[in-house]
């Protein structure tokens, strides 16, 4: 999963909010963002009133891997890294200010999984849900340290795919990788490989 968070100060109170590449939202594949709660899924509370209704969207192009920014608003285009966008679109970084009216968005983190390798997560497994546990993949890694008061047998890890979805996020073994999540639906090509500890550390 692809991640960008943005933060920015309302009302002397300094916000925060991330954004996924899979999230829903208003408009499918974007998050727009703006004073309009109706259309946007970030509504900035702007006293100055310089912020559009509907001002800016923010994607993840897959091609370029990558978070964009696109302007919706010709007439009171955003700032991103002191340029002014009229139309089009900008690609985003860790660092880039963003600029609505007369109010500053920075991005202060961006995490974009490598290409074709999923990133690898411990999870507990009291909150793992694993459906038919399939065997380890072909490449195992090195086994974990067994502590001198456990056996090997209560250590041994076993491995699935994460649900890309967000309101899904279940897991299930690699042979389901062909047939997509068992409970949403949801292709596992961009599934997250999760390492499951027997023990939930």
């Amino acid at each position: 999963m692809h991640e960008l968070t943005l933060t920015w100060a309302e009302n002397n109170n300094r916000k925060n909010h991330t954004i996924y590449d899979q999230q829903p939202s208003k408009n499918p594949v974007t998050v727009r963002i703006g004073r309009d709660p109706a259309r946007c899924d970030i509504v900035l509370n702007d006293p100055t009133l310089t912020v559009s209704g509907l001002h800016v969207e923010i994607f993840f192009n897959p091609q370029q891997h990558s978070f964009y920014l696109r302007s919706l608003r010709s007439t009171n285009p955003p700032i991103v890294d002191g340029q002014t966008i009229t139309q089009g679109e900008v690609p985003l970084k860790q660092g880039s200010t963003i600029n609505l009216g007369k109010m500053t968005l920075t991005v202060v983190a961006v995490y974009l999984s490598k290409i074709g390798v999923p990133a690898t997560i411990v999870l507990p497994s009291s909150v793992t849900q694993v459906v038919n546990p399939a065997p380890a993949p072909p490449q195992i890694p090195q086994p974990l340290p067994v502590a001198v008061n456990q056996s090997p047998a209560q250590t041994t890890p076993s491995y699935g795919l994460r649900c890309s979805n967000s309101k899904c996020g279940k897991t299930s073994p690699y042979s389901r990788l062909a047939l997509g999540c068992p409970w949403c639906g949801t292709s596992l090509a961009a599934a997250g490989s999760v390492l499951i500890s027997v023990n939930g550390s």
